[in-house]
């Protein structure tokens, strides 16, 4: 048996009878601080650590030990929440394909340069995939959005809500865009170790920005619908 795990113990976001008893809905989301203690490792090991670790692997050994060094701790995430049978985020199966890739091509090629405009590609991909996905009314964003905050299948089933994921979608898929085109200019016109900061600050700023948008709106949906939106802890 593995040990239990933060997901475990997150619930679904399901919708509830409104408390006032008049028929109304309500849908109560999870104290912030228990929202990031359930990212902060999906985070850390899709994003956070595989950066810190190819980075301080750079500085110190070079830049083919960072290689290895980032595709030794994507595996190794991916390894230990196999043994203790939890599970795997999307953003950390994505992001350990995408780093063995991209690794293959840059030892074949023996160019740093390919290395970093690979991501540039396969954000461009992912971007398309989600107009796609939007455009055929089985937008990618509702597994993402899953990965962080499980999300009932009453509340999927939604028209609203089907609607808000198809739109989001959109939304980052133009994020994405946006964020490539920016970082290419600097990685045309940034020394390496430059280049990697000041990509982590443009990707994480706009990153954020979307995140503050798509939660506004997902919570601005649910109340368009009638559905009354409170924290955990709140007074109805």
């Amino acid at each position: 048996m593995g040990r239990p795990h933060l997901r475990d113990r997150l619930p679904a976001l399901a919708l509830m009878p409104h408390p006032d008893g008049n028929g109304g809905l309500r849908l109560t989301i999870p104290q912030p601080r228990i929202l990031i203690r359930h990212a902060i490792p999906i985070v850390i090991e899709g994003i956070l650590g595989q950066f810190a670790i190819f980075y301080l692997s750079l500085v110190v050994w070079g830049f083919r030990t960072a290689l290895i060094a980032s595709l030794v701790w994507s595996y190794g995430a991916i390894a230990r929440r196999m043994f203790r049978h939890e599970h795997i985020s999307t953003l950390l199966i994505l992001g350990a394909l995408l780093l063995t890739l991209r690794t293959g091509i840059s030892y074949a090629t023996k160019s740093s340069f390919f290395y970093f405009v690979q991501p540039l590609a396969g954000t461009v991909i992912i971007a398309l995939v989600l107009i796609g996905s939007a455009l055929v009314k089985r937008p990618f964003t509702q597994r993402f959005a899953n990965d962080f905050c499980p999300l009932s299948r009453e509340l999927l089933a939604l028209p609203r809500i089907q609607e808000f994921f198809v739109r989001v979608s959109f939304l980052w898929a133009a994020v994405l865009l946006i964020n490539s085109a920016v970082v290419l200019w600097l990685l045309l016109n940034s020394s390496i170790r430059s280049f990697i900061l000041e990509r982590s600050t443009v990707t994480w700023g706009t990153t954020a920005l979307a995140i503050t948008v798509s939660i506004v709106g997902f919570i601005r949906t649910l109340r368009n619908d009638g559905v009354h939106v409170g924290w955990a802890g709140a007074h109805p």
